[in-house]
This record gives C-alpha cells, sequence and structure tokens, in this order.
C-alpha cells in the first residue's frame, strides 16, 4: 500500500511514471522530479521532447536490427566495414559494448533478446529467421556468436549454430576469457577486445 503523501497530484503522477524505470525507487523517483522541478522550463521541455522524440522517431535498421536514427543504421552503411563477418548480438547495448573495444570492424545481427522459456521467450520471438536469410543471400564467411555466457546465451547460440551449421561459413564464439555466467554488457572492454581477437571455432566450445 503507498502512504507516501505527496502535496501535489501533479507530483505524485510524475514520481509513479518514473518507479516503472528499471532500478528507480519511489524515493530516487521523486528526488529526480525534485530535480527537474528545480530547472529552467525550458531544460525541462528539451528532456522531455527528447524522450517523445525518441519514441517516436527511432527506426530499427532493416538489416541488423540495430536502433538507428535512419532505415539503415550508420555500421550496416559504413562501406569500410567488414561485410563478410557478422557478430552476432542479444541487444543494442551489446554492440556499443563491443564497439567500445575497437576490436571487431565487421557488421552486426541484433537478436532482440536470447532464448529463456522461463520469459515465455522462443527462437519465434528473436531475429534468427532474419538472420539465416541474410547468410543466405550475401557474401558472410563468418559468423561471431557473442552472447552473454549464460545458460540463456548458450542455448541461444547452440539453437543458431545447428541453423548456420550447412551453410558453409565459419561459425565463431568468443573465447572465454568472458567468464561463465556473464553478460555481455557487464565485462569490461579489455577483456572483451581479447575474447572477440581470441575467439575460437564454436564447434570446439560445445566440446565437438
Amino acid at each position: 500500500m503507498n502512504i507516501d503523501k505527496y502535496p501535489s497530484k501533479l507530483l505524485e503522477n510524475a514520481v509513479n511514471e518514473f518507479s516503472k524505470l528499471p532500478g528507480i525507487g519511489r524515493k530516487s523517483a521523486l528526488r529526480l522530479v525534485l530535480h527537474l522541478l528545480r530547472q529552467n522550463t525550458e531544460e525541462v521541455n528539451a528532456f522531455g521532447n527528447s524522450l517523445i522524440e525518441l519514441r517516436n522517431e527511432i527506426k530499427h535498421c532493416k538489416i541488423c536490427h540495430n536502433i538507428s536514427d535512419t532505415e539503415i543504421c550508420s555500421i550496416c552503411s559504413n562501406k569500410a566495414r567488414n561485410e563478410s563477418v557478422i557478430c552476432v548480438v542479444e541487444n543494442i547495448r551489446d554492440v556499443m559494448s563491443v564497439e567500445n573495444t575497437q576490436q571487431f570492424n565487421g557488421l552486426y545481427h541484433v537478436l532482440g533478446g536470447i532464448i529463456s522459456p522461463m520469459d515465455g521467450i522462443g527462437p519465434a520471438d528473436l531475429e534468427i529467421d532474419s538472420l539465416v536469410k541474410r547468410i543466405e543471400s550475401g557474401e558472410i564467411i563468418e559468423v561471431i556468436l557473442a552472447l552473454s555466457t549464460t545458460m540463456e546465451g548458450d542455448t541461444t547460440n547452440f539453437y543458431i549454430y545447428r541453423k548456420l551449421r550447412n551453410l558453409n561459413i565459419k561459425l565463431s564464439t568468443l573465447a572465454r576469457g568472458v567468464s561463465i555466467g556473464d553478460e555481455l554488457e557487464y565485462t569490461d572492454e579489455i577483456t572483451l577486445g581479447r575474447s572477440l581477437t581470441n575467439r575460437v571455432p564454436y564447434e570446439s566450445s560445445v566440446g565437438q
């Protein structure tokens, strides 16, 4: 039961909305809202408008499904990138993590999640079929499976491996410099960079 007493219904509504954000409790939400109230009107309007514009205008790249301002993202449209190698990741945060290593110059494929029966997420909910079609219609020579080293990540890796193993491409995965159970976005850049550089054939990672 909410026993907080607010002097304003407008304030309470704002706190309620902020507290819906991940990791934000009601006390943190109140602190954020009060901070905004101390800012001038122009700054608060700019803050609110940036969120509205983000939600209404953001796109997903037609090729890799990364978040983009345009139909084709800046990575896929960059002719300086190695178009023969695709790094498969779970989400936009993982793209940013890999890019920050400055050790990868290929393209990406964002799945939009990983297989997790407990959360009701199956292969059909992810961008796996589009990955297969992308490889079948292109000149890809290597696919790097760069998913988190969790049970769900390994399950997704194995599912993709079975879908791609007969397509005459090299399938590799991150070297285990990324600890078992780690999520990619929380891995430091040096470790992640080395794991990319020292990647191994996927078959080796499952003992085949």
